[in-house]
């Protein structure tokens, strides 16, 4: 077992294959390739993806399907052969790869997730990619619905 001090959680134990490997990084982040998805019961569905050697570097996640029911996820080859899946079909959403929005959560903001740009990863070998399709029909201040009305972006 390991651990890593975190800004938000403390000293956090995980086993080391438990982390999730981005091998470009995440944009802003290039070198910071190496995280561990975690959930804090009483925040459920809400995901932290936080770095593994920065302790101040943690976003905030909800699964896709949380935010959009509907949403699609189509990923081009190149992004395929990033998380090593089949090229062949899309990749089932839960089973084959877990997708999930970042949130921003700006002081005196309404949340929003970032449908536009996903985090993407494949759920088998742990590989991970932001994948950005800015004519996806998507936005990045998508309202985040909280019981029956959506927040404002």
């Amino acid at each position: 077992m390991s651990s890593i001090p975190t800004k938000f959680f403390g000293d956090v134990d995980f086993a080391p294959d438990s982390v999730f490997t981005f091998p470009s990084g995440l944009p802003g982040f290039e070198d910071e390739r190496e995280f561990l998805f975690l959930n804090v019961p009483e925040s459920d569905p809400v995901m932290f993806l936080q770095s593994v050697t920065m302790r101040n570097l943690c976003f905030v996640l909800l699964p896709i399907l949380a935010v959009a029911p509907d949403f699609r996820l189509k990923l081009t080859p190149e992004e395929s052969e990033a998380l090593r899946l089949t090229a062949e079909r899309e990749p089932a959403l839960g089973s084959d790869v877990l997708c999930a929005a970042l949130i921003s959560a700006k002081s005196g903001e309404p949340l929003c997730a970032n449908m536009m740009a996903p985090i993407v990863v494949n759920v088998n070998n742990r590989l991970g990619i932001q994948v950005i399709h800015p004519d996806s029909g998507y936005s990045h201040r998508h309202p985040i619905t909280i019981g029956e009305p959506a927040l404002a972006c």
